[in-house]
């Protein structure tokens, strides 16, 4: 009984930090304000240490809370886990999963996949945030994420589900106002637009001469791929962009590739699925995997 008690007081932490503050979480669950302050007090005498710091305004982690926290989630998914793997095996996949994905790439792809997969399993709630921030999916709380990035972190296990393959292009427009760039080193004297997220982002997979790096000319920056699309296909300027996004304007000719000659293969990114490493992996979470993996097989863009 005491264990049910731990288990609860951690939900109700989560919650808590999940909805910003003691108010939203009482609303979320459906409990009294000063219900969800008990909880929180009875957890932090009983560990002994101050978890959370409240002000009249503003609530955050102590250090020791944002340890809690971390280990909270995984033991409460474990548990989750656990629970839906001994239910799944009635064979109907059942329960939530939180996803998170690109915008761009979630718009076009993901989202018409997970609309496509709750028709099939009609129990199961996907959950679904488009962000181009690379979220910690244990902090965080989610299940799965769609990335299309290097993985340095080996607690994940990915899935590949496709190759991601980049081109520098720009309208014919733009082309026939400024000239066609020839070289990488030609970049600098054009109007290049970037992407104001990290510097990986505007690597653009070109090899200079010697294999030097070269400069890009000054242009438009957004945090969002989707209006550097946009910006491109108005002639504003000349820009590096997923081909699952730029395909059909290559085709149609609204858009001209560039510098072809001198793209580096290396640059392809492979777009995965992955997840947190668990022993214990719901029937659900692996059913929308495969099913993923073969919705993109030998899919290359």
């Amino acid at each position: 009984m005491e264990q049910m008690k731990h288990d609860l007081d951690m939900a109700v932490l989560l919650t808590v930090v999940d909805e910003g503050g003691f108010s939203a979480a009482a609303r979320a669950i459906g409990q009294t304000h000063s219900a969800i302050s008990k909880r929180i007090r009875y957890l932090e005498d009983r560990l002994g240490v101050q978890l959370l710091v409240r002000t009249t305004r503003r609530m955050r982690l102590t250090e020791a809370g944002e340890r809690y926290v971390i280990e909270a989630r995984e033991i409460l998914a474990r548990i989750a886990a656990l629970e839906s793997e001994i239910s799944d095996r009635s064979g109907r996949l059942r329960g939530r999963i939180r996803l998170t994905a690109s915008n761009a790439f979630g718009q076009k792809h993901i989202v018409p996949a997970v609309v496509d997969f709750m028709k099939q399993n009609p129990e199961v709630e996907i959950d679904l945030t488009l962000s181009d921030a690379v979220v910690d999916l244990v902090r965080d709380g989610f299940d799965m994420a769609v990335r299309s990035a290097v993985l340095p972190d080996s607690s994940l296990v990915a899935n590949k589900l496709m190759t991601n393959r980049r081109v520098v292009c720009a309208a014919p427009d733009y082309l026939a106002r400024m000239g066609t760039p020839e070289a990488p080193d030609d970049l600098a004297r054009h109007a290049c637009l970037r992407l104001s997220l990290s510097s990986a982002f505007n690597e653009w997979g070109l090899c200079g001469r010697a294999e030097q790096r070269f400069r890009l000319g000054k242009g438009m920056s957004c945090n969002s791929l989707e209006a550097i699309h946009s910006a491109c296909l108005s002639g504003l300027g000349i820009a590096w962009l997923p081909m699952f996004l730029v395909g059909p304007d290559l085709e149609a000719g609204r858009l001209t590739p560039l510098l072809d000659a001198y793209r580096d293969p290396a640059s392809d990114s492979a777009v995965s699925i992955v997840r947190p490493a668990s022993e214990i992996v719901s029937a659900r979470i692996r059913a929308l995997t495969d099913f993923f993996v073969e919705r993109f097989r030998n899919a290359v863009l």
